[in-house]
């Protein structure tokens, strides 16, 4: 039976899984030790359980547990990782890239460090949303301290050619940063492979708790150094100081775990509902787009613009269905969606849009709601729109 309302907004974030939770629970008040106090069985056993989770954070990411740092989310880890790096250089190397689709904690960590004194090179992005390594490399200077490319776009789900970025960055001698907030446990990852030197993630994106990230960084080859944003302990190797939370850092582990065992099947059982939303919306609203990479995208992310329809106001008339207008970390600014505007979209096009966000909890029978119920809406917002029944006239009133 279908209980309303349904959940389509799981790229800002996801339920946590109940096997995620039945892990964490024990670390509440029956392991309550800290990870740090290492005189006791108390502290032991809190040690245990991080060495644990760290290792399957490192699993997924085919990197060494030594190489990853805990942190309260993603946002932390970009800055972090780019702040980190920066500070560390800050004498020779002054120059920063990214790109103009990247997440707000990445766009404004660079704003603040070029209020700082860094110069920041901005690579755009093609009408999909995705950034060419070669445009990427042509922005990369003598003085580049670090180049950071987001994995997958939050709002659009375009997925970057991040190994083909990650080995020019090699060649030059620059660091390379990317967050993979959404990529991870959702496309492959290989940080070795993919020639990565920092990577920041997530938990509350992956079915895991909020409050707990990770920040990958490599050790060797080429070893990277990072001047700490936090102290107070030398917690983490002395980059991240601050008690471990440790059930959430076992939460964040058991997350991992399971999105390496169920990625196969979960992607194709959501590529395949993500496109059964697309064509029955498709059947039933004329003049749509999609916004994002036809293929190279995200196997639960749909994004549409609904000419002559605002999408706040679609949002408002869909009660039932909690999707989102763009990221959920801006959603209280009013301005239309950055990564929309850099794809080339007008403003308009760009207010007309929604994201739908399925998820490892999604079911058909949600998406068939949804086709409905989106269709309904829009029919009854562009009754009500001048502009629409003026393009459907001709200028004929």
């Amino acid at each position: 039976m279908l209980k309303l309302p349904i959940y389509l907004d799981n790229h800002a974030t996801t339920r946590t899984d109940p096997r995620v939770v039945e892990a964490m629970l024990p670390y509440f008040d029956a392991v309550y030790g800290n990870a740090a106090s290492i005189s006791h069985r108390f502290g032991w056993e809190a040690a245990e359980a991080v060495d644990g989770a760290r290792q399957a954070v490192a699993n997924s990411l085919g990197a060494d547990p030594k190489e990853i740092v805990f942190t309260s989310g993603a946002t932390e880890a970009n800055n972090l990782a780019i702040k980190g790096v920066a500070e560390s250089s800050r004498t020779k190397r002054r120059h920063l890239v990214t790109t103009a689709v990247e997440h707000k904690a990445v766009l404004d960590t660079m704003r603040y460090l070029g209020r700082e004194g860094w110069e920041v090179t901005v690579v755009p992005c093609d009408q999909a949303g995705r950034v060419e390594a070669g445009r990427v490399a042509a922005a990369i200077r003598a003085d580049t301290a670090i180049v950071s490319v987001i994995a997958a776009n939050n709002e659009v789900g375009t997925i970057n050619p991040i190994r083909e970025i990650g080995r020019l960055c090699r060649e030059r001698g620059v660091p390379f940063h990317t967050d993979a907030t959404q990529a991870v446990g959702k496309v492959p990852l290989d940080v070795n492979e993919d020639n990565v030197d920092l990577l920041s993630l997530s938990g509350h994106k992956v079915y895991g708790p909020k409050g707990v990230g990770a920040l990958y960084v490599r050790r060797r080859d080429p070893a990277v150094r990072l001047a700490p944003q936090m102290h107070g302990g030398g917690h983490e190797r002395g980059m991240r100081s601050g008690t471990v939370p440790v059930p959430l850092v076992v939460g964040l582990g058991k997350a991992l775990e399971l999105a390496g065992q169920e990625r196969a099947e979960e992607s194709t059982r959501l590529r395949d509902l993500r496109d059964r939303l697309h064509r029955g919306i498709a059947e039933r609203v004329e003049e749509i787009q999609l916004n994002g990479h036809p293929t190279e995208r995200l196997p639960g992310n749909l994004n549409l613009s609904f000419a002559y329809v605002d999408g706040e106001a679609l949002m408002m008339a869909m009660r039932d269905v909690a999707v989102s207008s763009g990221a959920a970390c801006t959603s209280v600014d009013p301005e239309p969606s950055h990564v929309l505007l850099a794809m080339g979209l007008d403003e308009d096009m760009a207010r007309a849009s929604l994201r739908f966000g399925l998820g490892r909890f999604t079911t058909a029978e949600e998406i068939e709601f949804a086709v409905e119920s989106v269709a309904a809406a829009v029919g009854r917002l562009r009754r009500l729109s001048a502009a629409w029944t003026f393009s459907k006239t001709d200028g004929e009133v």
